[in-house]
């Protein structure tokens, strides 16, 4: 049993390069591997491979322990492996417009990837502002994970960037959560003074 910080932290800590809780603090057990053990040893030394940006190198160290280490840092090496090929695969995209983000962004909306969704469409944001079609995405972000009030205003914000916005948004299924809520509907439908 691991105590002190979480999986996700330790993970988000070793790909942003932040120093963190000390690994694999945990109670002794006869399953548990040794604090001074190899493996352990050669499981920090490839966390700070991570932690260093340095995650080709770190991945052939995790593969290595994979063969001996036990079952404890297993799952944590293939955690690691993971998360450094996605590091690989993002330093790999090179986009020429906020267009050709966007279209990666849905391609990660629709494979279930909403983290690198959203930090795409907020990319798109940071370099375009007034790029109404990254407001139009987070709003189906928000509202296909269950964030109504997200949904509600990056879509107001696509609608007053292009009203156009708002045809689109009342056929569009993935809007489905917010069918019911009286906010989304006035939204789609203003009254007509």
């Amino acid at each position: 049993m691991r105590i002190g910080i979480s999986m996700t932290q330790e993970v988000r800590s070793a790909a942003s390069g932040r120093k963190k809780a000390p690994l694999l603090a945990a109670k002794p057990s006869s399953h548990a591997a040794p604090a001074d053990g190899p493996a352990f040893h050669h499981y920090q030394s490839a966390v700070q491979l991570v932690q260093q940006g340095k995650y080709e190198k770190a991945i052939a160290a995790f593969e290595k322990l994979l063969a001996t280490a036990p079952l404890q840092i297993v799952e944590r090496c293939r955690m690691y492996i993971t998360t450094c090929q996605r590091q690989i695969d993002r330093q790999g995209l090179a986009f020429l417009t906020p267009e050709e983000r966007y279209d990666y962004a849905v391609s990660q909306l629709n494979a279930g990837d909403f983290e690198e969704a959203g930090e795409q469409l907020r990319s798109i944001l940071a370099d375009a502002p007034d790029a109404d079609y990254a407001y139009y995405g987070l709003a189906v972000l928000d509202s296909i994970t269950g964030r109504a009030q997200g949904c509600l205003d990056n879509l107001a914000r696509a609608i007053e960037l292009n009203p156009k916005n708002r045809l689109q948004a009342r056929s569009d299924n993935d809007f489905q959560s917010m069918v019911d809520d009286p906010r989304f509907t006035e939204l789609l439908y203003p009254e007509v003074p």
